[in-house]
């Protein structure tokens, strides 16, 4: 069902945002299947956008440059996308991103760090988290949980549950049914 026969404002039906290993990309998969919708993730917008893995843009380009291509990867699916949005973790960290949230619904998949760690190992390749992952995990919930819950409508706790059950918890938490 579009947008406009659901009689809403155009815009994503769901925006998850939470960090690395949470399980955005996955549980946004689910809820694109359950809601009739498709998923857009940021995270692989840029990736075509540049060519490349984001890895490659961290190391090669440095993170102002990934930032800035993640900043109008964002504003895009925002604007453009009428089904599910996984945002990158730090997506949030942009004050721009976190204006255009503003109004929409957020989830927040909030995710304790030894599920993250078993969901994306510790080889995994995520700049942010190459040099003792879990320090620097514990150190970007410590800087971004505020801004998760500040653009967050819900918060859904992932810990115990598989991606179908997130993704009920995420339904119910905005009050909406599957297609």
């Amino acid at each position: 069902m579009s947008t406009a026969s659901r009689g809403v404002a155009p815009g994503p039906a769901v925006v998850l945002v939470g960090p690395p290993g949470a399980g955005k990309t996955t549980v946004g998969t689910v809820l694109a299947r359950r809601l009739g919708v498709t998923l857009r993730d940021t995270d692989a917008d840029v990736e075509a956008a540049a060519g490349r893995p984001i890895a490659e843009i961290f190391i090669e380009d440095g993170e102002p440059h990934f930032r800035e291509l993640e900043r109008e990867a964002v504003r895009a699916a925002l604007a453009e996308h009428a089904g599910v949005v996984s945002l990158g973790g730090g997506a949030i960290l942009d004050a721009g991103t976190r204006a255009r949230l503003a109004g929409l619904p957020v989830v927040f998949l909030d995710v304790a760090l030894a599920d993250a760690v078993r969901r994306v190992g510790l080889d995994a390749p995520r700049p942010l988290l190459a040099v003792n992952p879990r320090k620097q995990w514990r150190t970007l919930m410590e800087q971004r949980r505020p801004l998760y819950v500040e653009v967050a409508r819900a918060v859904v706790d992932t810990a115990g549950r598989d991606p179908e059950q997130v993704a009920q918890a995420v339904l119910d938490a905005l009050e909406l049914k599957d297609a």
